[in-house]
């Protein structure tokens, strides 16, 4: 398992929710959220340029994988909006982000076990029971 990708990735996202919430107060919602998705979308070309510079292979792609990507784009500009607007309305992060995330952490479970048909252990729906408790109760 790749330990250190992981670790990366959920720094950046705690990061990236406690930015919005210091900024929240400072400019509107769909703005940040605009300035957000440009800032990512130049990071991410700059990364794909950088990746394909000397490289002979053809980015690979096909329809599916782009319609999904463009659904995902949907989902995840609607989410830094109303984060945006949660935080303006005064919402604590400490209390807003694990709602959102705990919140986010049930519903992707429940989609990879019952749409995806993926696998969990006693341990693991156990876990997962815990986190769905766990969001009741901060709620």
């Amino acid at each position: 398992m790749p330990v250190f990708l992981i670790f990366t990735a959920a720094l950046m996202f705690g990061l990236y929710n406690v930015f919005i919430k210091l900024s929240a107060g400072h400019i509107n919602a769909v703005l940040g959220a605009v300035v957000l998705q440009f800032v990512a979308a130049f990071l991410g070309l700059g990364l794909l340029l950088y990746q394909q510079t000397g490289s002979a292979a053809p980015l690979q792609f096909n329809r599916v994988g782009l319609v999904l990507a463009v659904a995902a784009g949907v989902a995840i500009g609607l989410v830094e909006i109303l984060t945006f607007v949660i935080y303006g309305r005064g919402v604590p992060v400490a209390l807003g982000n694990p709602l959102i995330i705990g919140g986010s952490l049930v519903v992707t479970t429940l989609v990879g076990i019952v749409l995806l048909k993926e696998g969990a252990s006693g341990v693991q729906a156990a876990a997962i029971g815990m986190i769905i408790l766990g969001v009741a109760a901060l709620a």
